[in-house]
């Protein structure tokens, strides 16, 4: 795999792939996104051979500006334009009526499509000199981990894509708030940094999606995971364990304070953005570590942690099922 930097050369040599109908990993401010142009079906379709992601699981086409929007979209209401010119460039995503020339293989089938204009100084040099959509699903193998950095692909990817474009380490480091606008009632159908509040000036947004929502990326219930078993603890579990606990074979992601008696552990912060920006790539560490358990120390069931706890509740399971 190459692995291309942010110099005008490996620029040029991503877009002249891309254009080629070829694969690239590129850097989002959110997660590394495998990058196929979103026009070439044939180059869509090796996205879904890459990653081993199911046909019906539809993509996200990044914009290369607001004003690509009507092209992808058959209707865009004013306050999908509002949101656009106030979250945008950046991890929003809205997902709306599809344009009759959208492929099946981008909206899954459906009659909607994802779209969102990311907010990364590599990716929009991609989109700028290629002038046209790119979809780009996280580049990694379907239901493990996020990538938010070039190592990550290098090692899960090697042999299934052509190229990696290395931005550093992704800013945000979870994946985009998706919000249907398509139906007469909108509703965040994937959590992510822009919250219900910071969308209430514009539009209130269902509690709950409704069952007739569309498929949308990462809403399955097991997803984001690691290799190895992964368990979450939610308040007070972790207190609960014996006291002659395996910690020789056990990696904690704890949370705010080490715990005295595990081994392998790393502490994420007490902040929701600082516990989103290191996340999967804790995750990464822990599934290499040589331990053979995984345990997640929750944050809080807030929704200013709504988010994290989404992702988190994705990637393991409760820890009630270890001795089930």
């Amino acid at each position: 795999m190459l692995h291309l930097t942010d110099t005008r050369a490996d620029i040029a040599q991503a877009v002249a792939l891309l254009r080629a109908g070829e694969l690239v990993a590129i850097p989002t401010e959110t997660v590394y996104g495998l990058a196929a142009l979103a026009s070439k079906p044939d180059a869509v379709a090796k996205v879904f051979a890459a990653k081993g992601r199911p046909a019906d699981h539809p993509l996200i086409v990044h914009l290369p500006s607001k004003s690509h929007l009507a092209h992808w979209a058959a209707q865009v209401p004013d306050v999908a334009w509002q949101l656009a010119d106030a979250f945008w460039p950046g991890p929003l995503t809205m997902v709306l009526p599809a344009a009759t020339h959208v492929s099946p293989l981008v909206n899954g089938g459906q009659a909607t499509v994802a779209v969102r204009w990311a907010d990364h100084p590599l990716l929009q040099a991609v989109l700028d000199e290629l002038g046209e959509a790119l979809v780009a699903p996280s580049a990694n193998p379907f239901g493990r981990i996020s990538p938010t950095s070039a190592p990550h692909i290098l090692e899960h990817m090697a042999g299934r894509i052509p190229a990696v474009l290395d931005g550093g380490a992704c800013r945000i480091g979870i994946e985009s708030t998706i919000v249907d606008l398509s139906s007469p009632t909108p509703a965040i159908l994937r959590p992510g940094q822009v919250s219900a509040d910071a969308l209430a000036p514009w539009l209130s947004v269902a509690a709950h999606a409704p069952a007739n929502a569309p498929r949308v990326p990462g809403a399955l219930a097991a997803h984001y995971a690691p290799r190895h078993r992964c368990y979450r603890l939610e308040a007070g579990e972790l207190a609960t364990l014996p006291s002659d606990w395996d910690w020789n074979h056990t990696a904690l992601l704890a949370f705010g304070r080490p715990h005295a008696a595990a081994g392998w552990q790393r502490v994420l912060p007490a902040d929701p953005a600082g516990y989103a920006q290191t996340l999967y790539a804790t995750l990464h560490e822990a599934d290499q570590s040589g331990c053979e358990l995984i345990l997640v120390e929750m944050p809080p069931d807030t929704p200013d942690w709504a988010a994290v706890r989404d992702r988190l509740g994705r990637a393991s399971v409760g820890f009630a099922q270890y001795t089930a």
